[in-house]
């Protein structure tokens, strides 16, 4: 038989526990999750939900019983604008370190739940899992989360972990001028300037993949970016650069205009829209054999640089355009294509002899007279 109480009601089941039952928000009548062994926790539990609606904590019991892998799943989905190759690290990063961790775990079992976070992170590292991976893993699960927030699934994010959102990457190698001098004699012909322009244009991979003729203006010795190379699937795509600030004009040394030239003159198909960079066959490079075309690990190896990424290659040019003399953070960030300062500023680091330099050019004045 049913209590009526002010809020929710109470009734004794015929195996003897009690069962707690309330009208929600939205005029839904729902059981508690649970049956209790005493009246008293049954009116406890009652209390506890009745202080959560009067407070506007009340969450649908229903919708946080949603799994934590579905819900993720879902968000990446519907997350609007993000690039192909954001998908695929998003799906990838769902399926390797967070869905593994949290098979048949609902919303409702982390919600408010830090130490749940904690033990996952724990064990991402644990089993050998990268400091970089497992912080893009928890931003991943953090961003699902908050939106989970959002919708009035769960009362508040569990992701709470100090500093577990930053990668501390290891601080990526760079040529001298004179490697990235020798570095194209050990590519193939045809992939000379792409070594060039990659590194003193600054430019990214997807970019040099996606040149066109029409691109390079060889009197102005400049490069214009308004396309990138996205491979995901083995399947290749064309789009926008990743930021309004990624498309741009890049300047490049004059002194690599007969390398491009030639390059043009023996490499590049006469149409406006004729790749500038291919493989052997003609066909567009590819991100994942490039290396093993170029013989990538033992040219760099053999100029004294083993480890080297071609991304490394842009890092480079950063760094050489960031010790010329009147650099700004704002030159830097259009040259690199970005709309923050925070990756401009990596390059803006001392280097040897700019202290001297700074001292040498202070405007001190001295006064000698003595009193």
């Amino acid at each position: 038989m049913a209590r009526s109480r002010h809020f929710g009601a109470i009734r004794k089941l015929p195996s003897g526990r009690w069962q707690a039952r309330y009208y929600g928000p939205d005029g839904v009548r729902r059981t508690a999750p649970e049956t209790f062994e005493r009246k008293g926790d049954a009116a406890r539990w009652l209390a506890t939900t009745e202080a959560e609606m009067v407070k506007g904590e009340w969450r649908d019991p229903e919708r946080a019983e949603q799994l934590v892998t579905e819900w993720a799943a879902t968000w990446i989905k519907q997350r609007p604008g993000l690039r192909p190759r954001t998908v695929e690290l998003y799906e990838g990063l769902l399926s390797r370190h967070i869905s593994p961790y949290f098979t048949g775990v609902t919303l409702a079992k982390i919600d408010n739940n830090p130490a749940a976070i904690r033990a996952w992170r724990a064990d991402l590292l644990a089993a050998g899992v990268s400091v970089s991976v497992s912080a893009k893993a928890y931003r991943l699960l953090r961003a699902v989360l908050h939106t989970a927030v959002d919708d009035d699934v769960i009362r508040r994010n569990p992701c709470r972990i100090r500093g577990a959102d930053q990668e501390q990457a290891a601080e990526r190698p760079t040529l001298t001028p004179a490697q990235v001098a020798e570095l194209p004699h050990r590519m193939p012909p045809r992939l000379m300037a792409l070594v060039m322009l990659g590194t003193y244009a600054s430019l990214r991979w997807g970019e040099l993949a996606a040149l066109r003729r029409a691109d390079l203006d060889l009197t102005a010795a400049t490069v214009r970016i308004e396309r990138t190379q996205v491979e995901v699937g083995g399947r290749i795509t064309e789009g926008p650069p990743k930021s309004r600030a990624g498309r741009r004009v890049v300047a490049f040394p004059p002194a690599l205009v007969p390398l491009i030239r030639r390059h043009l003159s023996e490499y590049v198909g006469e149409g406006p829209d004729a790749l500038v960079f291919t493989g052997p066959t003609g066909a567009r490079l590819r991100r994942n054999n490039f290396g093993k075309l170029v013989g990538w690990s033992e040219a760099v190896a053999a100029i004294g640089a083993p480890g080297l990424h071609f991304h490394d290659l842009r890092h480079t040019g950063n760094g050489f355009a960031a010790k010329v003399p009147g650099t700004t953070i704002r030159d830097l960030m259009s040259r690199m294509g970005h709309d923050s300062t925070r990756a401009a500023l990596i390059y803006l680091h001392g280097s040897p002899g700019a202290d001297r330099i700074i001292a040498d050019a202070l405007p001190v004045e001295l006064n000698d007279d003595k009193d």
